[in-house]
């Protein structure tokens, strides 16, 4: 049997305890949806809810700022990483398949002549 919290998407928690989950404070969630990464769903009362997968996205944002990243740029690779996923996920319904090519956690391989350095020779006099 299914039920609304068995979806992603579902906003089931209250800002008080998606931010315990994650271990970040309701001003941090509060800056999410400031910096335009993640909008709450409203409760009648008023009261912000959050989904599973916009608490996700939001413990993913608290690690790249661990790691140095400003906030503008954690958001933006956030954003850019979860539309990948749902691009991986649209090729898969639609019957395609993905190769270890396709693989996000897998850095792209830079092209030789790039990663190596060339020096312009000094014309002759």
């Amino acid at each position: 049997m299914n039920t609304a919290f068995d979806d992603a998407d579902y906003p089931a928690y209250t800002m008080g305890r998606a931010a315990e989950m994650i271990g970040v404070t309701p001003a941090f969630l509060r800056s999410l949806g400031t910096a335009g990464l993640i909008e709450p769903q409203r409760s009648l009362g008023g009261h912000r809810r959050y989904s599973r997968h916009q608490l996700q996205l939001a413990g993913r944002v608290r690690q790249l700022l661990d790691e140095g990243m400003p906030l503008t740029a954690a958001c933006r690779i956030v954003t850019l990483e979860d539309r990948l996923a749902a691009a991986h996920r649209h090729i898969l319904d639609l019957g395609g398949t993905l190769t270890p090519d396709d693989d996000a956690n897998v850095p792209t391989q830079t092209h030789p002549d790039i990663a190596t350095p060339s020096y312009y020779r000094t014309p002759a006099p």
